[in-house]
């Protein structure tokens, strides 16, 4: 029986939106040609007010990136699938850094993996009625929970999902999310009725992707704990 593959947890506490994309390009760019000596990362952070776009953007003019930044948020043009959606404190982001050859080498099967975690999460959490739609994300009824955009580049992933656990959702009244006319968007917190943190959420979204994706999971040990423990 073939050993599962082992994926490393980095907590990256509450940063920048480009200090997260910085993150994220470093580990991706390792030797993507041998899946065999790629290491696989989770990085679990929060970031500083965002609003970000997808690939399938268009018409977002100067003018409107200037509204948006007004409210105290930036704003970044990003090559992950979707459209726009917010990122800020009280959400969970979670960006799976993986090679699919230690996997399964699809998109397709990739995506569906993440929508299953995030469902398990909530179900973990007390929500059974989370689920997918036609539309991205997954949803609680008419209103979105988690929003979904990833890039896959010769079987490496970058970015992943945003789930609201505490997040402010007055952020979410400025833009039209995901590029959804007429649906809304909730949090762990508001469904359940008390405050969810994210590291909280974090557990049970950890358990859920060791589940879904049938690997091991580890917590980052770096160099630098090793000489403060010495």
């Amino acid at each position: 029986m073939l050993a599962q593959p082992l994926v490393t947890v980095i907590r990256a506490g509450r940063i920048a939106y480009a200090a997260g994309l910085q993150l994220q390009q470093q580990l991706s760019q390792q030797n993507k040609k041998d899946p065999t000596v790629f290491r696989n990362y989770i990085i679990l952070l929060e970031h500083d007010p965002v609003y970000t776009i997808g690939i399938r953007t268009k018409g977002y003019t100067a003018k409107e990136e200037e509204r948006l930044r007004n409210l105290g948020a930036e704003f970044y043009r990003t090559n992950r699938g979707g459209l726009i959606t917010f990122h800020g404190p009280g959400q969970l982001v979670a960006y799976p850094i993986i090679h699919l050859r230690q996997f399964k080498p699809s998109m397709r099967w990739y995506v569906d993996a993440l929508e299953r975690t995030v469902i398990e999460t909530c179900f973990q959490m007390g929500i059974a009625n989370a689920t997918t739609t036609e539309d991205t994300g997954i949803w609680v009824g008419d209103k979105k929970i988690c929003a979904i955009g990833v890039h896959g580049s010769r079987y490496v992933t970058t970015h992943g999902i945003g789930l609201n656990c505490s997040t402010d959702l007055k952020w979410f009244e400025h833009i039209v999310p995901c590029g959804i006319e007429g649906k809304g968007v909730t949090s762990l917190t508001e469904h359940l009725g008390r405050r969810v943190c994210v590291t909280e959420a974090s557990g049970a979204f950890l358990a859920s992707f060791s589940k879904v994706f049938q690997c091991r999971i580890e917590e980052q040990k770096t160099e630098e704990n090793a000489q403060e423990s010495n």
